[in-house]
């Protein structure tokens, strides 16, 4: 095998051994199970809830834009809107999302609130405005630092720099 043909197979291999394409495979693994749990509580708890008090199967519900819509020698006559099913899959979304955000993400994020709580908080770092305070308060101790000519001490070496030599 070339090197260049080595090369890509030792970054493949390296690109599987990292931690992000395990991490996926587990994801997309539990994502399937959990889908499994979110369908049979939307279809078995919520749909009968809702078809209680209208329908459950909304895909018969169409409307006639232009002409008679009728189906002659196997030919649609007229144009048809099948409102229902858009309906349907906007509703099943909103309910699959209410339940996964209600019985899933709400009680884990309470529980995630929880966890941090019992944590020991951490040093607050400075901030920006502290920060600034601190800069000014050196340059005001800079600005008082002058010599007898009147010219900050720092700007003696700057010009000593320039120059190249210690006087100015």
């Amino acid at each position: 095998m070339s090197e260049e043909k080595q090369g890509v197979v030792a970054g493949f291999r390296e690109f599987l051994m990292r931690g992000n394409v395990v991490e996926l495979a587990v994801a997309v693994v539990v994502g399937a199970a959990f889908t499994k749990i979110v369908n049979a509580v939307v279809e078995g708890v919520i749909g009968p809830l809702v078809g209680a008090f209208g329908t459950q199967n909304l895909d018969s519900y169409t409307s006639c834009m232009k002409g008679p819509c009728d189906v002659v020698n196997g030919e649609q006559i007229g144009v048809l809107i099948s409102w229902g099913s858009v309906l349907s899959a906007a509703l099943t979304f909103l309910i699959t999302a209410a339940v996964v955000y209600f019985l899933m993400i709400l009680p884990m994020n309470r529980f995630k609130a929880r966890l941090d709580a019992k944590k020991p908080e951490a040093a607050p770092s400075a901030t920006e405005l502290e920060l600034l305070a601190e800069i000014r308060d050196e340059l005001v101790a800079q600005r008082a630092a002058r010599t007898t000519d009147g010219r900050p001490e720092l700007d003696k070496t700057v010009g000593a720099q320039r120059s190249g030599s210690g006087e100015d």
